[in-house]
């Protein structure tokens, strides 16, 4: 049976160190995953994940063991790749193939370079609730835990977002 989050970071906090990586171990690929999405270069994605696990086990005394570890965890990771990108300057691109769920081949790669500048052009919530959405699968629930947001405005937010995509791309031709 898995030892629950809070748990593993009791233990921790009690000093038996080698506990965090059930959480590593447990959170290691969404990590990843949540990672690539943001900086789009695998290296990067793998290095800035093991870097958020260790300022989160560095500052496991600020957490609150009634809530859930992801979402904060969530926002560490987040917060360290777009430092990341920022000190690189560069700009996070989504995935069209994740987001409408279709793979390469079926695409025209100049629709799919006009719908990644069209998502760019999205207000930064906007665009990060359309990507947690479809690039990466979370529920709305799992969105509004991350962000600290109602539901309902993750809702509204993942509405307005498409609504203005799909408004940017007609704009576009498509």
């Amino acid at each position: 049976m898995p030892v629950e989050d809070s748990e593993c970071i009791k233990a921790v906090l009690a000093g038996e160190k080698e506990a965090f990586s059930g959480i590593v171990e447990r959170y290691r690929k969404r990590a990843f995953l949540t990672a690539y999405a943001i900086v789009h270069n695998e290296q990067d994605a793998w290095d800035l994940s093991q870097e958020a696990f260790i300022r989160a086990y560095r500052n496991l005394k600020k957490f609150d063991l009634k809530r859930p570890f992801y979402p904060w965890f969530y926002r560490i990771l987040k917060n360290r790749c777009l430092s990341f990108l920022r000190k690189r300057k560069q700009l996070a691109e989504v995935s069209i193939e994740g987001m409408f769920g279709l793979k390469t081949s079926e695409i025209d790669h100049d629709q799919a370079r006009l719908v990644r500048e069209c998502v760019e052009k999205l207000p930064e919530t906007a665009r990060e609730i359309l990507k947690l959405r479809y690039y990466q699968g979370y529920s709305y629930r799992e969105i509004a835990d991350m962000l600290e947001k109602p539901m309902g405005s993750v809702m509204s937010g993942l509405f307005y977002a498409r609504k203005k995509l799909k408004e940017l791309l007609e704009e576009k031709g498509l």
